[in-house]
């Protein structure tokens, strides 16, 4: 065993626990230093201008994948050091409005990580600048695959999961691999 993994394996014993050494294994880059999801997250803020909406004074859809996907991104170059592309973006649900005026804020987070892919959760909020409420509008699973300077799948650092939360998302993200 290399002396990376004897760290990876002592230091991460209760996730190992939690989750299975086995299937740990088959997703860590033995080869890679680890990154934690804190360290590659990124929290964008835009603000909604009458060029971002629709006749009802609406931020577009369109709009709003445009800046969920450059904040994915930026998530995922942050963990792999490489360039990425969007694979696919899970399940995205417009649950309220943003409005004109009200600022945007995006916040991006590692929740997986495969050999050459990594899977970001993206969370939207919208906040009404005037009544400084807080509303969480939408959140997506984004897919991103780490390129090399020839534009092939290139492999990325394993995750170091440090709380409950990043243990169950990363089940969750498991889960669905396996089907």
């Amino acid at each position: 065993m290399n002396m990376f993994l004897l760290n990876f394996l002592y230091f991460n014993a209760t996730i190992i626990e939690k989750i299975g050494m086995v299937e740990i294994m088959s997703n860590t880059n033995l080869n890679s230093k680890g990154k934690a999801p804190s360290e590659s997250a990124i929290e964008m803020t835009e603000l909604v201008l009458p060029n971002d909406t629709n006749l009802l004074g609406n931020l577009m859809g369109g709009r709003l994948m445009h800046w969920m996907d450059i904040a994915g991104a930026l998530t995922a170059s942050r963990h792999s050091n490489k360039t990425v592309a969007t694979v696919s973006v899970d399940g995205l649900v417009f649950t309220h409005p943003i409005r004109m005026g009200e600022m945007v804020v995006l916040k991006a987070k590692i929740v997986y990580v495969g050999r050459t892919s990594m899977v970001v959760h993206v969370k939207i909020f919208a906040e009404n600048l005037k009544t400084g409420s807080i509303m969480l509008t939408n959140e997506a699973h984004m897919t991103f695959v780490a390129l090399d300077d020839n534009g092939n799948p290139h492999p990325v650092p394993p995750l170091l999961l440090q709380t409950e939360e990043e243990i169950e998302m990363y089940k969750v993200e498991m889960q669905k691999k396996k089907c």
